[in-house]
């Protein structure tokens, strides 16, 4: 949190229970028993299904067939493109919605079918299809609108506009009661032909590139796909790599495959707007890792969106034109430039706020905080921060063009966010939103009342535990266990993200080989030398430089990490990024 120094927080480590077999797995799988150990942990425990997780390939991905409304939507689009109906695809403003867009331009560009994107504004139009857009790209000509990353509880805009124009809806959200009349509803959670779909985690770039994979098919007229729509839809593994790993769904079965071969791609990627994207974050050529999407590339085309209109990005990801790439990449640097200080700024005041506030008191379940300054962009990215600092479900509420209260909220693990606020109804205009995340509507008027019943339900459903964040720990081991060799076979476990998270380990009574040290722009960063059982290694803390003066004069500590590889002027050593330490 930015002005704040790093204070010692409880955390309740949860270590995985040691596993029995591990010496079994590890020798199946000619791997080490830490590894082994960790793949229990995930749920492998069968060698075969380990072995596919260690060694994904194109070919464990799930058949397009399978994916319900998948041979509909791509019949109805394979007509459209044969009779050169001009085609909308209307996506939502995030990194998924805009990457979901451009698997399915370039889709159909390629097939010289007539294609237009479209993207809403955040602020102005809100998530989600809006009857305006809809009634304007059909005025523009629109027969076919194809909508992706949203649609499926948009029955009523739907039916509100009646006719002009077919639509397919492709979505990956949580489908409402009622589906959308549409020529096809193309969804990883339905079922078709009372079969359910491998992959109910599929994102909405994920759904784009199956239905892609199988207009190829129907264009083709068979069950495989020429030379040039296959090298198409192997660099569309880039755009969908995008999208998977930065709409946070989990990197296991085909998630993982779509992340794996688009990570890999990315660096000699052809793509006109990827290639910009990469030059003008440093990374062109560089080999990438999931850190890269969601830390350094998401959020730049996020930030079209948050500080604007996500079009230009929307623009970036399907042009053609090499010069016009480049100055949106430029541009969108400036934009997340921008982001970034905004955030700052909101951060600091709404940290100052929950302190004199008294929210974060042993009195205070939750955060609800509101300022008619805040740029509504990137209130969610602050509610976030404020979760990781006081471990409390948090919203901010911000005022919009229309004078309305715009609110976004995280949760913490078991306090289900959606369910809040429906309880909290009737001081809403509007509310949406999962178990970790929410938006709402609300008149200025009511922030107050809503204000106190948020905090009212929080009281009641969060017991003090769930008020320590748990650190989930892997495995205890020892400083001699972390061998080159073992930290290596760790990291082939990437991509790391949701549903396979960064191996995280225990060290118990490890001592200080010298005085921590203080690193990086304002000391913001410590540097330890660990010791243990003759072994010694260097482990670092980002942003808990102030551990520096806590920890000399400790004999002993325990140590939670993530074993690394860390290459430094062409040598690599094993190294520990800090996560907690006890002593």
């Amino acid at each position: 949190m930015a002005g704040r120094a790093w204070t010692r927080n409880p955390r309740r480590w949860q270590v995985a229970p040691l596993y029995g077999g591990a010496d079994d797995l590890a020798r199946r799988l000619r791997t080490a028993p830490l590894v082994a150990q960790v793949l229990h942990n995930r749920g492998l425990d069968d060698s075969d299904e380990a072995r596919a997780f260690l060694q994904p390939k194109l070919t464990d991905l799930h058949d397009p067939l399978e994916l319900p409304g998948c041979r509909a939507a791509a019949r109805r689009i394979a007509r459209a493109v044969q009779q050169k109906e001009p085609i909308a695809v209307y996506g939502d403003y995030d990194v998924d919605g805009m990457t979901a867009i451009a698997i399915l331009h370039a889709c159909l560009k390629l097939v010289g079918c007539p294609v237009k994107a479209y993207v809403p504004h955040r602020l102005e139009e809100g998530y989600g299809v809006n009857a305006e857009a809809l009634r304007s790209l059909i005025a523009d000509g629109a027969r076919l609108i194809i909508t992706v990353d949203c649609g499926i509880g948009a029955a009523d805009v739907f039916a509100e506009v009646g006719g002009g124009a077919d639509i397919i809806v492709t979505d990956h959200h949580a489908p409402s009661k009622r589906l959308p009349d549409a020529s096809a509803v193309v969804h990883p959670l339905l079922e078709e032909g009372g079969r359910a779909y491998p992959n109910p985690n599929l994102c909405g770039a994920g759904v784009a590139f199956k239905l892609a994979w199988q207009v190829a098919r129907e264009l083709v007229g068979e069950t495989r796909v020429d030379e040039t729509m296959r090298e198409f839809l192997l660099e569309a593994t880039c755009l969908a790599a995008l999208g998977t790993i930065a709409d946070v769904v989990p990197l296991t079965g085909e998630n993982r495959v779509l992340a794996t071969f688009g990570l890999r791609g990315l660096p000699a990627v052809k793509h006109v707007g990827l290639r910009a994207l990469l030059e003008s974050a440093k990374l062109a050529e560089s080999s990438l890792d999931a850190y890269h999407i969601g830390f350094v590339l998401a959020p730049r085309l996020n930030a079209a969106g948050r500080m604007g209109h996500a079009a230009q990005a929307v623009e970036l990801l399907t042009t053609s034109d090499a010069a016009r790439a480049k100055e949106i990449a430029a541009w969108l640097a400036a934009r997340n430039a921008e982001r970034q200080k905004v955030e700052r700024a909101i951060a600091a005041e709404a940290c100052d706020m929950v302190v004199e506030a008294g929210l974060d008191g042993d009195g205070s379940r939750a955060i609800v905080l509101s300022n008619e300054n805040w740029h509504g962009g990137v209130i969610g990215i602050v509610a976030s921060r404020l979760v990781d600092q006081f471990s409390r479900p948090a919203i901010l509420i911000a005022r919009n063009g229309d004078g309305l209260g715009q609110g976004s909220g995280r949760s913490i693990p078991g306090f289900d966010m959606a369910a809040a606020l429906a309880a909290c109804d009737e001081h809403l205009l509007s509310h949406g939103g999962h178990a970790m995340a929410g938006g709402l509507k609300i008149q200025p008027e009511n922030i107050s009342a809503f204000s106190e019943a948020f905090g009212v339900y929080a009281s009641e459903n969060i017991t003090p535990e769930q008020l320590i964040p748990a650190l989930r720990i892997d495995a205890e081991t020892t400083l001699p266990a972390l061998g080159y060799n073992v930290v290596d076979l760790l990291g082939r476990m990437a991509p790391f993200g949701a549903g396979n998270p960064r191996p995280v380990i225990a060290l118990r009574g490890c001592k200080l080989a010298c005085p921590p040290k203080r690193m990086g722009r304002n000391g913001q960063t410590v540097s330890l030398l660990l010791s243990q059982n003759g072994s010694a290694m260097r482990a670092v803390g980002f942003g808990m430089g102030d551990l520096a003066d806590h920890l000399p004069g400790q004999e002993t500590l325990d140590i939670a990490a993530e074993p690394m590889l860390n290459t430094f002027n062409g040598r690599t050593n094993v190294e520990l990024r800090l996560r907690d330490v006890v002593w």
